[in-house]
């Protein structure tokens, strides 16, 4: 049996992503991007037509109930993930500001649908639930 590079290695795992198996690392991706502050940051980091960076407190200020620990944590997992990019600038105070990478743009643009649809159909959700909560009584 012929042993493989790593190259040939990741390349024959990729094929084999499949996130209905536990063991499958496109499973932890996919739970992270469906985390709610996830899609909130990537949202909140401008359009589709006109991404900008933002400041740690700008984000703070427009994601209502986030706190610091869970913002910190998100931005550095994101980061890590290689969809945002952090560039500190030596003020005084440090000035941080976060921006969509490439990819972190190609995934807003689903994530931007996802939130749409959430705000287009909620009177309707609103009214099945209540539909479901009465018959369920």
């Amino acid at each position: 049996m012929a042993t493989m590079t790593a190259a040939q290695q990741r390349a024959q795992a990729k094929a084999e992503y499949d996130a209905f198996l536990a063991a499958c690392p496109s499973r932890k991706l996919l739970d992270r991007i469906s985390d709610k502050w996830v899609a909130l940051i990537l949202c909140a980091l401008g359009n589709d037509d006109e991404p900008r960076p933002m400041r740690y407190s700008e984000l703070s200020r427009l994601l209502a109930g986030v706190s610091q620990k869970m913002l910190t944590q998100t931005l550095r997992s994101l980061e890590r993930d290689g969809l945002i990019t952090r560039q500190a600038t030596p003020t005084v105070p440090v000035t941080v500001t976060y921006e969509l990478t490439d990819l972190g743009r190609s995934l807003q643009h689903m994530v931007r649908g996802i939130k749409s649809w959430a705000e287009t159909h909620m009177d309707d959700v609103l009214t099945n639930r209540a539909a479901y909560d009465d018959t369920a009584e």
